[in-house]
């Protein structure tokens, strides 16, 4: 399976430097079919859990683990093609779900090989642009932030999600929670994420004010 993703890959990016964009889609379209029967458009469309049902069925663990590796990879190749042949939305759907995907395959603490050829996390956030990502979005990427030691990242996408139009409560006690998970992190691995211990209890503490503000 994989041997036969790698010359797809390979074709698919030959391609793509050629900007042969309608070559490169139909590409994509047989290599999607292959794996999930569908194609990209089509694609963009699905919600998350008809995308696993595709890649589950029938399926033992490990080879759904590979075939969710190479849908991500998929996913992030169909939002280039989509963005090249100007179909915004289309390629704004791949990438969130390539995204989700990604993050909901590592939430799961039982990744120990991250193939080179998947992209990464900040691969994934770099595509999708300047565009605020919805909250549920941006609380994903939180929390594996938080997960990956990334502390300084998780707390700005707290802040982001704090600026938006979202109900303020919810989002305070979510944040509380989080500060008050990381007090437990020693100062090194605080330092090192990039959320010094006096910056930590300064967050903490204004949002302990907003919280007794709402609440």
């Amino acid at each position: 399976m994989l041997e036969e993703f790698f010359e797809f890959l390979s074709r698919l990016r030959s391609l793509k430097q050629g900007q042969l964009w309608n070559e490169a889609a139909g590409t994509l379209d047989q290599e999607l079919q292959r794996l999930i029967h569908t194609d990209a458009e089509a694609v963009a469309s699905l919600s998350e859990t008809e995308l696993l049902a595709r890649l589950i069925q029938g399926e033992p663990t490990q080879v759904v683990r590979d075939k969710t590796w190479l849908l991500t990879t998929l996913l992030k190749e169909a939002g280039d093609v989509a963005a090249a042949r100007e179909r915004p939305e289309e390629s704004r759907a791949c990438y969130s779900k390539g995204l989700h995907l990604l993050l909901d395959t590592l939430a799961t603490g039982e990744v120990t090989d991250f193939p080179e050829f998947v992209p990464r996390v900040e691969v994934f956030v770099t595509s999708l642009g300047e565009t605020p990502l919805p909250l549920a979005t941006q609380a994903r990427l939180m929390q594996h932030y938080e997960r990956t030691g990334e502390f300084g990242k998780a707390e700005d996408l707290l802040f982001a999600m704090l600026d938006s139009d979202a109900e303020l409560g919810p989002l305070v006690d979510f944040g509380i929670a989080f500060y008050e998970r990381l007090q437990r992190q020693g100062d090194a691995s605080l330092t090192t994420g990039n959320l010094p211990r006096a910056e930590l209890e300064t967050g903490l503490a204004e949002l302990r004010r907003k919280g007794g503000r709402i609440h």
